[in-house]
């Protein structure tokens, strides 16, 4: 293990302050780059994370992906989780707290956009970073494949339905645009590019786990630099308001840990391979939240208490996962090999 793996949780919490220090110390900087970005898909954020996401799709073996429809049960609790139980919960636990246990510290206006907004961040599941927690609990590249797609063809049809019904909304407009951009940036030419490569490794004599072994250092960094860009993204508004982003992020951090314990324990139960196990939970837990933000500034728009309610989440994602990343590696031997 890298001197960047070993301590990533430091790592993180010195680009957090980072991002939060040169959001107030040059945020004319970061509002160019915040705006660098097409269908709320920012481009900068997306070439970090096409970093991240590359090397597993190296690892990915085409030709073995029949085998994952053999093991369906991986499958069944990451779609089981993801569109029977997610959005519920997370719609419960918002007007739990931020409609009751709160109210006293949250304007009742508000409020109702704040769990509007974490209503829209609970009904869409990830698409592009839980490659990147796969990857750190060595999660199967192959299976990890066939979850996110799966589930992507899955919000195609459920996404809009969950959220008008759990919103009290008559039309939803799903943007289109941010849902296959996302898609094709984060799977499509990641493992288009990863499969060309793979190729080339393989008629080169060279082995695949060597090569992503000496380019796995920069995942790590495209990781610690998006954190950085996404704490700098929204510097001015945490330091201003920190009192109502805490608030905002218990009921997230709450779902994410519950939701997690459950796919974990799931997997646990019916016995599957720490390889499978740990990428089920994580994908549960993982939120899309290029999608998220993009409805929320179409229904509510982008000054809306809606909008910062996701913005919350995409803050809380990356510590609160990376703990469950380091959970998940420890507790490793708990699974059958």
């Amino acid at each position: 293990m890298g001197l960047f793996e070993r301590w990533l949780t430091l790592w993180v919490a010195i680009c957090i302050l980072a991002g939060l220090a040169l959001g107030a110390a040059v945020p004319g900087l970061f509002r160019v780059l915040a705006g660098m970005e097409y269908a709320s898909v920012n481009l900068v954020v997306a070439v970090l994370i096409w970093a991240m996401v590359y090397p597993m799709m190296i690892a990915v073996d085409l030709a073995s992906l029949k085998e994952v429809g053999r093991r369906p049960r991986g499958l069944v609790v990451t779609l089981v989780i993801n569109w029977l139980v997610k959005p519920f919960t997370m719609a419960g636990l918002a007007v739990l707290f931020l409609g009751h246990l709160f109210a006293g510290l949250i304007d009742p206006e508000q409020a109702q956009a704040y769990i509007a907004g974490l209503i829209l961040l609970g009904a869409a599941p990830c698409t592009a970073m839980v490659f990147v927690w796969s990857q750190l609990t060595r999660g199967d590249p192959n299976y990890t494949l066939v979850q996110v797609s799966v589930n992507d063809l899955i919000m195609v049809v459920a996404f809009a339905p969950i959220v008008a019904l759990l919103l009290g909304v008559t039309e939803l407009s799903v943007p289109w645009a941010t849902l296959i951009l996302s898609v094709i940036l984060y799977i499509v030419i990641p493992l288009i590019a990863g499969a060309l490569t793979r190729r080339a490794l393989i008629a080169r004599g060279i082995p695949v786990e060597t090569f992503t072994a000496r380019i796995k250092p920069v995942s790590v960094l495209g990781l610690l630099l998006t954190v950085v860009l996404l704490f700098g993204f929204q510097g001015p508004v945490i330091l201003a308001q920190p009192l109502l982003i805490g608030l905002i992020a218990v009921p997230i951090v709450i779902q994410s840990y519950g939701i997690f314990a459950l796919g974990y324990g799931w997997a646990w139960l019916w016995r599957l391979p720490h390889r499978v196990a740990a990428p089920c939970a994580l994908i549960g837990t993982s939120n899309f939240f290029e999608l998220a933000v993009a409805v929320a500034i179409g229904l509510f728009g982008i000054h809306s208490g809606a909008a910062l309610a996701t913005v919350v989440g995409v803050l809380v994602e990356v510590p609160v996962m990376l703990s469950l990343v380091a959970f998940a590696n420890r507790t490793r031997d708990r699974f059958p090999a």
